[in-house]
């Protein structure tokens, strides 16, 4: 806790949350370290004090980052107006990541007998002021009107065109006063018209058929703006960088049979690899090993239109029928992609990696490639395995694995959170219909390119520090007090002890996961350890990486698909002096605001791509409702309870209100629900049979009941202490956080 670091100049909490409501301006970290004259080993402190502040819930964090009152508004802030009804306006922020506290609504003042002409829709940028128990808004600047669309679906009733929204929680239609030309079932985008009490909808466009196959992804897009459209200028940009030579001076490594391992149906390949043994005596039984990496930072430079628009973007965005690429794919597809028997520019990280698995040395260069060969993961797997014959297998293959058992030795020893949760795969037939809905299957193929990608990551972190070149760090910060009370609550319902005051290392989950062994609940214990974590996050001040139990680390190996890899990239360029494209001083000075922008992006990248993973799950679904399947609870609040049809995924509600006229109680800390007079048990993770009543793509909502539409759950169940009795297991859909296992590489 903080509170244990701070010094004699550091302010107290009750300080900080004093001089941030009481500030004219912005409060960030420099605002409150003026305000209090502290030193710059105070200063460490105090951002030490201010994210424990963040993770007790006493404050939040603007965009910009300014601090304000959890649950309060940033001192400036953008808004959206909607209600004006001529005498009073209100409105309410455009942006609010609040979990559990509801956006509040600002009366907007304007000037006095003046009729407003603010409609609703419109955005101002506003200084924000608490009176009483509610806020005022004091317009400073009519901003463009944004993309606040809704995106739905229309379907009449009562002779008349309704706008249905795409969203789980939206319960509301909207009358539609103007419908563009779309027909009933089409899916749609529209704006708000009209004043209260008469908001309509006007649809600006049509999307479509909302079922035919790949608009699942496309809802997914238009709800979260995602980019999708270059623009002609900057295609023509592109066309122009993608035609120029190579430079001089480039070591030339064509003469390696450098591979790349990808997915069977991957387009762009930033990366290949190659190892060999030793032949240097002072590292007697080790390996060397080059992990080389497309030059995307050749043809990226800073300032142009390519960079501008892959830092709007931030990264590329995968979904099961369609990727959004951060750069175009005269780039991305092709000149920047590693590909078989062509020549492409590298930047390229020479590892020397003892027998004992460590890193001895490494050094950076711009080289050119000419791959021997793109393999898939599981064409190599068969070919190390004997099972596939492959020219390549002894000369590149071979070679690579023997140096991965050494880094793989070294991994497990370093002993990095180890959560192997299953990831689901949509497979897709060529008109984009659902074939399959499967976990994903885990070779040592993917293990092995993880790590080289882990190692070479490393690599560039600690080369940059030795440079005293600015560094865009990937952190994971390790878990909040809150979070491992709340673990060790719920461990203590498995008769599971977890002693707060021990050094929280990665190693001490995967103790916990060796107790638990092969028992029914361990993966439910392995989710709920997955939820303890923090959220893993870019920038330039290093706190290391829990998850992977790292010191220095930074994402260098896809620059095709992540805005900060590039950033690294450019960093080495310019630490190294390899040439043009190197980090510029204004990128330097930006480091802090790049990696709070690239992260919020890269967390709706993951947002876009789960609820199109929804979607398909629900489509595919639809099929089956009214039957009965197995299932597995994945989350019990007092409302009910959140269940995963098994090896398939999707969360579906069972309300409360279903289980029939007995009371049941919310046990928080043991996550079930307990009825008053049975004593029968919900319980996270345990097996179930429910009946599936309703599967919408369009919102990727499921719906189940239990089987007899009563209190019970179709079987025994077991009453008393969670983890004794019923087998219990549970399978979340949930992908991990900040990289903890396929760290080096997401896909």
């Amino acid at each position: 806790m903080a509170k244990n670091r701070t010094s004699a100049g550091l302010p107290t909490r009750q300080q900080i949350l004093d001089f941030i409501a009481s500030s004219n301006t912005p409060a960030g970290k420099r605002e409150i370290a003026k305000a209090f004259g502290l030193s710059a080993q105070d200063k460490i402190l105090l951002k030490a004090l201010l994210k424990d502040m963040t993770d007790e819930g006493l404050i939040d964090v603007a965009p910009g980052r300014a601090f304000h009152k959890m649950g309060g508004l940033p001192k400036v802030t953008v808004l959206r107006i909607t209600d004006a009804d001529g005498d009073t306006t209100w409105a309410v922020p455009e942006r609010w990541e609040a979990e559990h506290v509801p956006a509040p609504r600002l009366r907007v003042r304007e000037m006095r007998g003046k009729r407003s002409a603010l409609g609703v829709g419109d955005r101002i940028l506003a200084r924000t002021e608490e009176a009483g128990n509610g806020w005022i808004a004091h317009p400073m600047k009519t901003l463009a009107r944004g993309e606040e669309l809704m995106l739905g679906v229309l379907h009449e009733e009562g002779g008349k065109l309704w706008l249905q929204g795409v969203e789980k929680k939206e319960r509301r239609s909207w009358p539609v006063s103007d419908a563009g030309g779309a027909e009933p079932g089409d899916l749609v985008l529209a704006e708000k018209a009209g004043r209260p009490p008469r908001i309509t909808a006007r649809v600006v466009e049509r999307l479509g058929d909302p079922f035919a196959p790949r608009s699942f992804s496309l809802i997914a897009i238009h709800r979260h703006g995602i980019p999708n459209v270059f623009s002609e200028e900057l295609l023509e940009e592109a066309e122009r960088v993608a035609r120029q030579p190579l430079g001089e001076g480039r070591e030339d490594l064509r003469h390696l049979p450098i591979v790349a391992i990808d997915p069977a149906d991957a387009r762009d390949h930033d990366d290949a690899v190659w190892a060999t043994p030793d032949d240097d005596p002072a590292n007697e039984g080790g390996w060397k090993a080059i992990v080389a990496i497309a030059d995307v930072s050749f043809y990226v430079r800073p300032g142009s239109e390519l960079d501008r628009e892959a830092r709007k973007r931030g990264n590329s965005v995968y979904f099961p029928d369609r990727v959004v690429p951060m750069l175009p794919e005269v780039l991305s597809a092709d000149v920047c992609s590693l590909k078989e028997d062509v020549d492409r520019a590298a930047l390229a990280c020479h590892l020397q990696v003892t027998k004992s698995g460590t890193l001895k040395s490494w050094r950076f260069t711009r080289a050119v490639v000419r791959l021997a060969a793109n393999i898939a993961y599981e064409d190599a797997q068969a070919a190390i395995d004997g099972d596939l014959d492959n020219p390549l297998t002894e000369t590149a293959l071979r070679p690579l694995w023997d140096c991965w058992h050494a880094l793989n030795a070294a991994r497990d020893k370093r002993e990095p959170l180890d959560l192997d949760l299953p990831e689901r795969r949509i497979v897709l037939d060529e008109k984009g219909r659902i074939l399959s809905v499967a976990p994903r299957e885990r070779l040592d193929a993917h293990k092995l390119i993880e790590d080289y990608m882990i190692a070479a990551n490393v690599a560039a972190a600690k080369a940059l520090e030795a440079k005293k070149t600015p560094v865009m760090y990937r952190i994971h910060e390790p878990p909040a007090r809150e979070k491992l009370t709340a673990l060790k609550e719920y461990l203590k319902t498995f008769d599971i002890e977890f002693a707060l005051g021990q050094v929280i290392r990665p190693a001490t989950f995967n103790r916990i996961l060796d107790r638990v062994g092969e028992e029914e609940f361990r993966p439910q214990v392995m989710e709920q350890v997955l939820r303890t974590q923090t959220q893993a996050y870019y920038g330039p001040e290093n706190v290391g990486h829990f998850g992977l139990a790292l010191g220095s680390y930074a994402h260098f190996t896809s620059p095709i698909r992540r805005y900060a890899d590039l950033v690294v990239h450019r960093a080495l360029v310019d630490a190294y002096r390899l040439g043009p494209g190197g980090l510029t001083a204004e990128e330097a000075g930006s480091m802090d605001r790049i990696g709070e922008s690239i992260s919020q992006l890269e967390r709706r990248a993951m947002e876009a791509e789960r609820e199109t993973i929804d979607r398909y799950v629900a489509a595919y679904l639809a099929a089956h409702v009214g039957e009965v399947m197995e299932a597995r609870i994945t989350g019990v609040q007092n409302f009910g309870f959140f269940a995963t049809v098994d090896g398939v995924g999707g969360d579906g509600l069972v309300a409360a209100r279903d289980l029939g006229a007995e009371y049941f109680h919310f046990d928080e800390a043991g996550k079930r629900l307990v009825g008053e007079h049975s004593g029968e048990e919900f319980t996270l993770g345990q097996r179930i049979e429910l009946r599936l009543v309703e599967a919408n793509p369009v919102s990727g909502a499921l719906r189940f009941e239990l089987p007899d539409g009563k209190g019970s759950a179709g079987g025994p169940q077991r009453t008393g202490r969670p983890g004794k009795g019923a087998p219990k297991r549970v399978i979340h859909r949930r992908g991990r956080p900040g990289n903890i296992r396929h760290n080096g590489r997401k896909r």
